[in-house]
């Protein structure tokens, strides 16, 4: 898969290809535009496409694993509704999944961010506000935002986050800087439900559960009672098939806390 950097690097070539030849031959300025909207075209797809790995490396999958596991993740908490009730879910089954919470959520639901915790899953950084605008935000303001979110959880819980999802799964250069001084490593999914969207629970769980296997990281959200709905459905699927929940770290082997 291209990356940013080979696009670049394309891209300057064709650029200095096409005033060389235009200097022998008089060729239409459109060549040169055409190069530069598709650079634009695959760096936006690229920015907004987390399982290209086009701007950082992101953590997907993991089909070497020897275990019948998938890693169940969840974004956007801790709510102080509906947390509860995918804790009370995964201990009836249970199973283990990873918490990308967001800072202003914990501070505001501390109780249940514990809960979490003590219950055995494992939580990572999901920015401290999950603006619209994160994409836009500068580096100093990333490294703001993931550096204010793990000192809540230092603080509250004594535990510094090692693990990162990029908010809506945005990545650029800026935030590349910002995981590289934050020394945070990027997780992102090879299962991804949009169970944020307009789809009904049926859809959603047919679309997690189809060609489910060994290794995958699922995304779910814990904000409302749909995705309880089909978390509940999933964990049965998984059950019937053998296969169990794991946390991000268990599946990747990687420390989740430094």
């Amino acid at each position: 898969m291209l990356n940013f950097k080979t696009v670049n690097i394309i891209t300057v070539i064709a650029s200095l290809a096409f005033f060389i030849t235009s200097y022998f031959y008089n060729l239409s300025l459109w060549f040169f535009i055409i190069i530069l909207i598709l650079w634009f075209l695959i760096t936006v797809a690229g920015s907004f496409f987390i399982k290209w790995n086009y701007h950082f490396k992101s953590l997907h999958s993991n089909k070497t694993i020897k275990e019948n596991a998938v890693a169940i993740t969840f974004d956007d908490g801790p709510h102080p509704e509906f947390t509860p009730k995918v804790l009370a879910l995964l201990k009836t089954y249970n199973f283990k999944a990873t918490f990308f919470c967001i800072g202003k959520n914990i501070e505001a639901n501390p109780n249940v961010f514990k809960s979490i915790i003590d219950q055995g899953h494992t939580v990572g950084n999901h920015t401290y506000s999950h603006t619209n605008s994160f994409g836009f935000l500068k580096t100093n303001e990333v490294i703001e935002e993931l550096q204010n979110t793990n000192t809540v959880v230092k603080n509250s819980m004594g535990l510094t986050m090692k693990l990162y999802r990029p908010a809506f799964g945005v990545t650029n250069p800026r935030i590349k800087k910002a995981i590289k001084v934050t020394q945070l490593q990027s997780i992102g999914w090879s299962k991804r439900s949009l169970d944020t969207t307009f789809r009904t629970p049926e859809n959603i769980f047919n679309r997690t559960t189809k060609n489910l296997s060994k290794g995958d990281v699922i995304l779910l959200h814990d904000t409302s009672l749909k995705s309880i709905v089909v978390l509940e459905r999933l964990l049965l699927f998984l059950q019937l098939h053998n296969m169990e929940s794991v946390t991000i770290d268990s599946l990747f082997n990687i420390e989740p806390y430094a």
